[in-house]
């Protein structure tokens, strides 16, 4: 059996036991090997200011599936149509729960800012291991700060929308865009850094408005708009960007399972979590549970009050959902308002990522994967937030929105690059926590684990991620043109390529993985 794998603390208790006031003893011990053996051997330099509530309001608006659909359901509209977005749906919400589940059995194990690569440290055999957590490491962070640059975007360009809506005679300049992309993340920033202490408080306001502005967009919807058949929501197919009726289906099905992907950003927050090893695994189920469910009677909302299709679709304000929503009450100021509490969240969730992505990175940073990575694992003494590492990201965030304005198309194609590298980042220690499962090797699970459903949970996990990758690369429409060319697998191998160049020129020689002290012969 690989010695990494006894790092877990054995007879961890149960859920029963933290509740327990004559388990309190045993629940300090787990505190006290949490510095040690759930923190890779450090004490513990964060502030636990986020309790179970206010970091599920975090991990749902952070996700905030339903107004992902809202602000981005027109491609599948164009490949699949409502069958792809209906049934791709629970097809979406089961695939990500397994991903979920797999990924929360692990966080109660070892709930860290880093996640993913440690967990991969845990589970991989030990040749391989620095370097396969070096490059998943890398891949994590580019991944995670891509779709940073993302939501702040749609967050940016929602507001342009309305301004069209508003001002018809308004020119869409893609500068403008590039501008507003950067209010946000200063906002983001500041709260992030000055607003820190009642950054829990921001969250849980969010989360309620999460649920509050769902039921007060849909009411309007439902009592105003004209009405789709059944027929159409649940059986009409559209294949109108080229490919046949099965390709387009499972091209269409990215546009829902986009609104899931990022489901792990409360993980990457467990070192302020309290009482992470059991809190952490159930936010992440509950956060799918709660966003499956509004995201899935969002869609079919949308679906039976669309109104005219080609007139959503091409829409000036580039959002369907503002003409959707001019379409149902025939006022612009309505309209503005619906669309202006779809933005709220979003802004609430650009902190929230921020937050998430920061961590991750001054994770990645502890453990020596950044250049300088001294400089930036540093943890400002007065905020208790790795303020060089929120710096970092917004910097990068200011700097990549520049591509967009030579050419959106080049910045769509590093927003692509999200989703398969999420995926991928998933799919490693699943796989490798699977393989333990099946050679029947022993597994110190935590508090919070899957049982004898673990090995079926695993599997569904892997083989639907498989899919959904095979898919990310294809163009959403054929022939296919410079503009409309997914550039993602070319732009991902290119970053394979220049990690390994790094990895021989740079890694081999500076890097020491995560839970170095802990893999150590002499702390075996």
């Amino acid at each position: 059996m690989d010695e990494a794998i006894e790092m877990a603390p054995r007879g961890h208790p149960s859920a029963r036991d933290f509740d327990s006031p004559r388990h309190s003893r045993r629940k300090s011990d787990l505190d006290r090997i949490g510095t040690m053996t759930r923190t890779s051997g450090r004490s513990n330099e964060m502030t636990r200011n986020f309790g179970s509530l206010s970091i599920l309001a975090l991990s749902i608006t952070l996700l905030a599936s339903w107004e992902s659909i809202a602000s981005g359901f027109s491609p599948g509209l164009i490949n699949g149509g409502p069958v792809a977005l209906v049934w791709g749906m629970l097809l979406s919400i089961s695939g990500t729960m397994a991903l979920a589940l797999s990924l929360a059995e692990m966080a109660s194990i070892c709930p860290i800012a880093g996640a993913q690569y440690h967990w991969t440290a845990l589970f991989a055999p030990p040749k391989i291991r620095l370097f396969l957590t070096w490059m998943q490491g890398w891949v994590t962070v580019f991944a995670w700060q891509s779709a940073v640059t993302s939501v702040i975007f749609l967050v940016a360009t929602q507001i342009q929308g309305l301004v069209v809506l508003n001002y018809p005679n308004y020119v869409f300049e893609r500068w403008h865009g590039t501008l507003l992309a950067w209010a946000v993340m200063i906002f983001s920033f500041t709260v992030n850094v000055y607003g820190i202490k009642i950054l829990p408080i921001i969250q849980l306001v969010g989360g309620i408005c999460h649920v509050v502005f769902f039921v007060a967009l849909i009411v309007p919807l439902v009592l105003l708009s004209p009405r789709s058949t059944a027929e159409f929501v649940f059986t009409e197919q559209l294949s109108n960007g080229g490919w046949s009726d099965g390709l387009s289906w499972c091209i269409g099905l990215l546009t829902v399972t986009y609104c899931f992907l990022g489901f792990d950003g409360a993980i990457h927050m467990s070192e302020e979590v309290r009482n992470a090893p059991i809190v952490v695994p159930r936010i992440l189920v509950q956060t799918i549970a709660i966003n499956g469910g509004l995201a899935f009677t969002f869609v079919l909302v949308l679906l039976f009050c669309i109104g005219d299709i080609e007139k959503a679709i091409n829409t000036p304000t580039g959002y369907p959902i503002i003409q959707i929503f001019y379409q149902a009450t025939g006022s612009v100021r309505a309209a503005t308002v619906m669309m202006s509490s779809v933005t709220s969240i979003g802004m609430a969730s650009s902190i929230g990522v921020v937050a998430s992505v920061s961590r991750l990175t001054w994770a990645f940073a502890r453990d020596g994967g950044l250049p300088f990575s001294k400089f930036f694992a540093h943890v400002d003494p007065k905020h208790h937030v790795p303020f060089r590492a929120i710096g970092l990201v917004s910097t990068t965030v200011v700097l990549l929105s520049l591509i967009n304005i030579g050419s959106s198309t080049a910045l769509n194609a590093l927003f692509a690059l999200t989703n398969i590298s999420l995926y991928l980042s998933y799919l490693i220690p699943i796989t490798l926590i699977l393989m333990k499962r099946l050679r029947k090797e022993n597994i110190n699970f935590g508090p919070w684990n899957l049982g004898r459903w673990g090995m079926a949970v695993n599997l569904y996990a892997m083989v639907f991620g498989v899919f959904v990758c095979i898919f990310v690369p294809f163009p959403p429409i054929i022939p296919v043109t410079a503009e409309n060319m997914n550039y993602c697998a070319p732009v991902f191998l290119g970053l394979i390529v220049l990690l390994g160049v790094d990895w021989m020129v740079r890694g081999k020689i500076a890097y020491t993985g995560p839970l170095k002290k802990l893999l150590e012969p002499n702390n075996r």
